[in-house]
């Protein structure tokens, strides 16, 4: 039997579920810790919290130490955003700054330790992935929300305005007054003033309600659910799971098996330009 290399035991132990629970729950003592000093609490505590708090940076110390060991290649471990994100982090709190004029920096460091819970557990990195990755076409979609505001609001401030500045003024006002109504904030208040004036003015309500709080809303969610399928395809391919995984085997499997064929078509036709050459020769 091979005895497995350091480095492999290594992965295995930052493979353990065990560890890995380990960790989140350390992370989660951790926020608890933040949350604990916004109160006015004893100063034995607070004495008690500061051995918690350096015992805690030793174990994410140890943590980034072992996935960088596992990862068997120092490139290949900074290749990964959130290893930089969560060494950025680890590297920062092992400064001693809590005494000094950068204490604020010190606890802002410790709040966004909690944002370490996302690169340690992969649905979340799935989640925050996916949504990074919908950001740009998502950002076509609110530039058309926000054409289709600023044409209803230069509308609804030029046959509103006499009705109610305070809502529709001008057209920055006018806007955010359709913000309100895009909420569903008291919306029908605003529609039942304007259509004691404009009986037909509902329409104007209904339409914009319609292309932003049901169409364009909707468009979001179908780019957002299209990258986290995207996302988990990716992480199932590779970490070799799944159905993705699986078709592609096949589809690996397949190619061999046509090369294979390939191979055995040129050496039949060989075989037989050899016969027929050798039965040429004997007449």
């Amino acid at each position: 039997m091979k005895a497995k290399t350091i480095v492999q035991i290594i992965n295995e132990f930052n493979n353990n579920r065990i560890f890995q629970f380990f960790i989140i729950a350390v992370i989660v003592v951790s926020a608890l810790m933040i949350g604990a000093k916004t109160y006015d609490i004893d100063p034995q505590y607070i004495t008690l919290l500061g051995y918690l708090d350096t015992a805690i940076t030793l174990l994410f110390l140890f943590e980034i130490v072992v996935r960088f060991i596992a990862e068997g290649h120092s490139l290949a471990f900074f290749k990964k955003g959130w290893n930089v994100f969560d060494t950025l982090i680890v590297g920062i709190s092992l400064i001693p700054i809590e005494d000094s004029e950068m204490v604020l920096l010190a606890r802002l460091v410790r709040i966004f330790r909690v944002l370490r819970l996302i690169s340690i557990i992969p649905e979340l990195r799935i989640l925050i992935s996916a949504l990074l990755k919908a950001l740009p076409p998502m950002g076509y979609v609110l530039l058309l929300m926000f054409i289709m505001f600023y044409i209803y609001a230069a509308v609804g401030s030029f046959l509103f305005e006499d009705i109610n500045k305070v809502l529709w003024g001008d057209i920055a006002v006018s806007m955010l007054t359709l913000f309100r109504v895009v909420t569903f904030e008291d919306w029908t208040d605003v529609m039942y003033e304007t259509m004691e004036v404009y009986p037909l003015s509902w329409m104007f309500y209904l339409s914009f309600i319609f292309l932003n709080a049901f169409v364009f809303l909707n468009m979001m969610i179908g780019i957002v659910i299209e990258r986290m399928q995207a996302e988990h395809d990716a992480y199932n391919l590779e970490n070799d799971e799944g159905d993705v995984s699986d078709i592609k085997h096949i589809h690996e499997d397949t190619r061999a098996i046509l090369k294979r064929l390939e191979q055995l078509e040129s050496k039949l036709v060989e075989q037989g330009r050899a016969e027929l050459s050798n039965q040429k020769k004997a007449v």
